[in-house]
């Protein structure tokens, strides 16, 4: 029996040892990355100390529920959308709205209604917006009956649901299009916003000289039957941030415009009595490949198979 290990021998018996066939794809992915991290604290001499510290601060990231800011700012969501639209492009599966990151803030069961909806309960500060517009297949037809989602934050930069001092679902809605596959919906343009100010995403981005801005923005879960279920965000001009997302979510089809409407009328059943922003703005969908692509559920939600 040999208890004392060479580098070579402990990860070779880290990586090997078993007494169960277990998962093939767990076991290759953690074999990688167990490997890269002995060869990290190797070839940088890591300390103990720096060691603990660092499982200290995965174990604040986890406690304070900010892992998805973090796989956000050092661009791994980005990156599932790049390789999934190269895997897109060499299957052939082209146009349509562009995918964006979904980030870790949606919530389903948002209140829902058909056609049009009211997304701010009326005590956000800021300029009023209308967004509408028609959710279309990749041939232009109109898609009646689909599900969008749309979800934003307040002026403060904070979601319902995990700002206590929000109302359930406030800035949040699901709008089921009408027979000319038609959505609209009220709210509040948004400003951009920063991750918290302290807490371990900022001392991260803070050791790597990183900002943590992100331009503004509102999110989207479009769904049709037959259709891939797309997941995007679209963000407002003007924004400073726009192209110095910390998130790396920008992207080209994604900038709306804005167009300022003098008069409400037509608008009256969104309560409009006045001057406002007009956001217009199409879906198209692809053709769903699978059948449970087209079911509306967050990345998340899919993931875990719900």
């Amino acid at each position: 029996m040999k208890n004392e290990f060479t580098f070579d021998e402990l990860l070779n018996r880290v990586n090997t040892v078993k007494v169960a066939e277990g998962n093939e794809r767990v076991r290759a992915l953690s074999q990688r990355i167990i490997t890269d991290l002995f060869k990290t604290i190797d070839e940088f001499k890591v300390t103990p100390d720096e060691f603990w510290s660092a499982i200290n601060w995965l174990n604040q990231l986890g406690q304070l529920g900010q892992t998805g800011l973090i796989t956000a700012g050092l661009g791994f969501d980005r990156l599932l959308d790049i390789l999934a639209d190269e895997a897109d492009q060499k299957a052939g599966l082209v146009g349509g709205t562009p995918r964006a990151i979904e980030g870790p803030l949606y919530v389903a069961g948002a209140p829902s209604s058909k056609y049009e909806a009211r997304l701010d309960d009326g005590k956000m500060a800021g300029e009023t917006y209308v967004m509408e517009g028609v959710v279309r297949g990749l041939d232009g037809q109109p898609l009646a009956n689909a599900s969008l989602d749309a979800w934003h934050a307040n002026e403060h930069g904070m979601y319902s649901h995990f700002d206590p001092s929000q109302a359930e679902y406030n800035l949040r809605r699901n709008i089921t299009t009408d027979e000319q596959g038609r959505y609209r919906f009220r709210s509040v343009i948004p400003p951009g916003y920063a991750i918290p100010p302290t807490g371990p995403v900022a001392e991260l981005f803070a050791a790597l000289g990183r900002h943590g801005n992100r331009p503004a923005h509102i999110h989207f879960l479009v769904s049709a039957e037959g259709k891939r279920t797309l997941t995007t965000q679209v963000n407002i001009p003007g924004d400073s941030f726009l192209d110095d997302d910390f998130a790396f979510a920008t992207r080209d089809g994604l900038v709306v415009t804005l167009e300022k409407v003098a008069s409400p009328a037509g608008y009256e059943s969104l309560g409009i009595s006045g001057p406002f922003t007009r956001i217009p703005f199409d879906f198209v969908l692809q053709n769903a490949v699978q059948a449970d692509e087209s079911k509306h559920l967050s990345r998340v939600e899919r993931a875990l198979g719900a």
